[in-house]
């Protein structure tokens, strides 16, 4: 049964009527799409929008998620599109608001927004039932986490998403807080930017237990590792390349997301074990 629900803005939306016509400008939505059955409802993407990889080959490409061709948007007539607060200019949003379009907006911060999410989409589109299983997984991976999580010590965290200039992570991002289920606290934050700039002083480097760098948006490498060794030898953190999809995804993603740092922590465990002297 389709239901009325509120997105992250604010703005409460009926229940779609008929076949919807959906447009993600959002990589994580785009999958969740297919995990409620609403894949052949999606008229159009971004080009990052790659899960799951062979149904998308066949559905039009608008642009990326900052910049789009609207005039393309608009010949496919969608009755919906999907957007997120962070990964869209909101001047997009307003344009194409504008131009008589329903636009639904989502802002997950931390992972148990996921169940909202699951179940605003899954009401609009009458996907209910499908929601509530997602729910119903995530709750269980989330759960078996926590758990594990409690033999884990704290530590500080730099994680890395880009270099030349390095970036980082606030702390009151998704991947922040969804790495604070391990007891990971992100560092090397300063100010109001979301993601900001920093230098690997020595100082930052000695209060870093782990660096991680993040397969994307930057798409770190072995190389870099090796380089970041060289170059920053009184680091006392160990590097480790880590998935960037399994810590920022939302959605139907963040499911695998959580396994996957489930394992991630614990093999770093299983590891530092076995050099420990003694």
């Amino acid at each position: 049964m389709a239901l009325a629900a509120k997105d992250a803005v604010g703005v409460l939306h009926p229940p779609a009527k008929g076949e919807p016509r959906i447009v993600s400008l959002v990589p994580s939505l785009t999958e969740l799409l297919f995990a409620l059955e609403l894949g052949e409802n999606l008229v159009g993407r971004t080009h990052y929008c790659i899960h799951p990889k062979a149904p998308l080959r066949d559905v039009p490409s608008l642009g990326g998620t900052k910049k789009i061709r609207m005039t393309r948007l608009l010949e496919l007539a969608p009755t919906h599109v999907l957007m997120n607060v962070d990964e869209n200019p909101k001047a997009m949003a307003d344009a194409i608001s504008e131009a008589g379009i329903e636009v639904i907006a989502t802002h997950p911060l931390t992972p148990l927004d996921n169940l909202p999410l699951y179940r605003l989409l899954g009401g609009i589109f009458d996907r209910a039932h499908k929601a509530e299983a997602l729910c119903d997984a995530f709750l269980e991976a989330h759960g078996k986490l926590e758990e594990a999580a409690k033999a884990w010590p704290k530590r500080n965290v730099l994680y890395l998403i880009w270099k030349d200039p390095w970036m980082t992570v606030a702390r009151d991002t998704y991947i922040s807080e969804t790495l604070r289920l391990l007891h990971w606290q992100t560092i090397g934050q300063e100010g109001a930017d979301r993601y900001p700039k920093i230098e690997l002083s020595p100082t930052l480097l000695q209060e870093a237990d782990i660096v991680l760098f993040s397969s994307e948006p930057y798409a770190f490498q072995a190389a870099d590792l090796d380089a970041f060794r060289e170059n920053f030898p009184e680091a006392r953190a160990r590097p480790i390349l880590i998935d960037g999809e399994m810590t920022s995804w939302f959605g139907s993603h963040a499911i695998a997301g959580l396994d996957y740092l489930r394992g991630f922590a614990e093999r770093l465990a299983r590891e530092e074990e076995a050099q420990a002297p003694g």
